[in-house]
């Protein structure tokens, strides 16, 4: 749901799933045509989700706290306010270079005095916040609201439900539901394909496949097959997922990125670069742009790049397919959530804010981020104005692999983003690189 900020880097195009939400939300809002009075688009009435019960009667003043900036959402948030009309809703944004870097800023302003009723945090940053005892257990909301929730939890994927109450808590209790997420998949430009004489990848493509079509599309200095990166969540997660690999094991304790299946993946990913299938990490270039323009074929991404090449007139000819695999198939997932704060003073509008986003409703309005719902997630309304393969992002939480949060995520993501990065260039070979990045790792556990 990635050092970070979180965010994905591509070049020098900070591409973070949860950022994108500033114009995920502004072409949502676009896009199902809502009105000012009434209803939330016409997706949701097509919606086989259920609703949640909406209790009027709540009142006063509720502070949501949110990554980045405050406006980003305001689609989702006059929503909220048509819903419950009494409950002020006060939005404040905090900025930060990582999840730990705002749960640090967090962290002085309620020192200093300030409270909030609701947050929104990322999986890389939800045990941390649990662990620091900052967000509020909710089980008896649940235990109470059953008859309201059951629907709702039934409809989500059930492995978005069970990760909430287990990778993302410290000690058992819950403290989260899920909200959208983001898999991954690869968006390929069909032009390029079509001028370059490739078919087109199939959803079960293998990583020779890739190798053979990324290779015929690529003109050196002209068209690139592919971009391989060192970002944590968008290119060396899926490349070491789709091998059988994994920087970290199944529940955060140990460090496994120098396995021979992960070398193998970093010595794979290497090669597309020193063979000008890929460009080398760094300097100024920016996929988005450069596949609108004909120029990169293949690009690794979840639901985010949708604003992005929309912006640049470019949606309507890219297409969206599974990662190719060389062991089996394999995506990082990451996932939004809201929970309530410790200090909330005002904890029933704050259950009801953090159900809400938890609700379809937001999703007519977060186009380019996958709703947590299956009903809404494969609606035909909802995928209508997507790429073809958009579909494919859902399912592919049957196989995901939650982006690691340890407590020290941050630094830790930094360390193989920056190993990742060198062993892209050359400057350092596959197995010592990663050797020496497994030891930095466990330390930091």
């Amino acid at each position: 749901m990635d050092a970070r900020q979180p965010a994905e880097i591509i070049g020098s195009t900070r591409t973070s799933r949860r950022r994108v939400l500033t114009r995920s939300a502004q072409l949502g809002a676009a896009i199902t045509g809502v009105v000012a009075s009434g209803g939330i688009g016409s997706i949701l009435a097509s919606a086989k989700a259920p609703a949640l019960l909406q209790d009027n009667a709540l009142s006063g003043k509720v502070r949501f706290l949110v990554y980045g900036e405050a406006a980003q959402n305001q689609p989702v948030f006059d929503v909220f306010k048509q819903q419950y009309p009494d409950i002020e809703l006060e939005v404040v944004g905090i900025e930060g270079a990582s999840w730990a870097a705002f749960a640090d800023a967090v962290t002085t302003r309620i020192a200093g005095g300030e409270q909030f009723d609701v947050v929104q945090i990322a999986t890389e940053g939800q045990r941390l916040f649990a662990s620091r005892g900052m967000i509020e257990p909710i089980d008896d909301l649940i235990e109470r609201d059953a008859e309201e929730l059951d629907g709702l939890l039934a409809d989500f994927h059930p492995k978005l439900v069970e990760w909430c109450n287990t990778l993302s808590s410290p000690d058992g209790q819950t403290y989260f539901l899920p909200g959208e997420f983001n898999t991954m998949a690869v968006w390929y430009n069909t032009e390029i394909f079509a001028a370059a004489g490739v078919e087109e990848p199939s959803a079960d493509w293998t990583w020779d496949q890739f190798l053979e079509t990324a290779t015929a599309l690529t003109k050196p200095g002209e068209v690139y097959g592919m971009h391989a990166s060192g970002a944590y969540f968008a290119s060396v997660m899926p490349w070491l997922l789709t091998n059988g690999a994994s920087p970290l094991n199944a529940d955060w304790t140990e460090a496994t990125v120098n396995t021979p299946e992960a070398i193998e993946a970093a010595t794979f990913m290497r090669q597309l670069v020193a063979d000008q299938v890929s460009p080398e990490p760094g300097g100024e270039f920016d996929a988005f742009a450069t596949m609108a323009q004909g120029k990169l074929a293949m690009v690794g991404g979840g639901a985010w790049p949708g604003p992005f090449l929309a912006e640049l007139d470019a949606l309507e000819k890219v297409r969206i397919v599974p990662h190719p695999v060389n062991s089996g198939p394999g995506s990082p997932v990451g996932w939004n959530s809201y929970p309530i704060m410790k200090a909330t003073q005002n904890r029933e509008a704050a259950w009801a804010l953090s159900k809400f986003y938890s609700s379809p409703a937001p999703a007519a309005f977060l186009q380019y981020q996958v709703p947590a719902q299956r009903s809404v997630a494969e609606d035909e309304e909802f995928l209508a104005n997507k790429p073809e393969g958009f579909a494919y992002l859902y399912p592919a939480l049957d196989y995901a692999t939650p982006v690691p949060g340890p407590d020290q995520g941050s630094i830790i993501q930094q360390d193989i983003e920056d190993t990742f990065n060198q062993i892209l260039v050359g400057n350092l070979e596959p197995e010592a690189g990663l050797n020496d990045l497994n030891g930095k790792i466990q330390s930091n556990l």
